[in-house]
């Protein structure tokens, strides 16, 4: 398997695993959102806690250049920590959610 199929496939995996897990507040449901074409990977929260609506992104991956670009990061553990445990490069993941002039002071890739 080539290495973009192998990190789509890591993409709609780790997603997927927490898509699982139900939020405790509220009556919500978990949808994924897979475009396999343009690389982008979503998991969204939807529902309501009492009378208050719930819509929200937890997890939005993209694939650009090879590289995981994670674009938003909802989780406990951290989907970088994630990716790394999967056995991806630490090169392979930027943290899109650091604005690039803080970047530098992580662990994980630029750009």
């Amino acid at each position: 398997m080539d290495k973009l199929a192998q990190y789509r496939n890591i993409a709609q995996n780790v997603i997927s695993h927490y898509s699982q897990f139900k939020p405790i507040v509220g009556d919500t449901e978990r949808f994924v959102s897979f475009d396999c074409d343009r690389d982008h990977y979503q998991l969204f929260t939807v529902g309501w806690n009492q009378q208050q609506r719930i819509y929200g992104c937890l997890i939005h991956i993209d694939i650009r250049n090879e590289k995981f670009w994670i674009q938003y990061d909802g989780t406990e553990n951290g989907v970088a920590n994630d990716l790394v445990e999967l056995g991806v490069p630490k090169q392979d993941i930027v943290l899109a959610f650091k604005s690039a002039s803080l970047r530098q002071y992580t662990d994980f890739a630029i750009a």
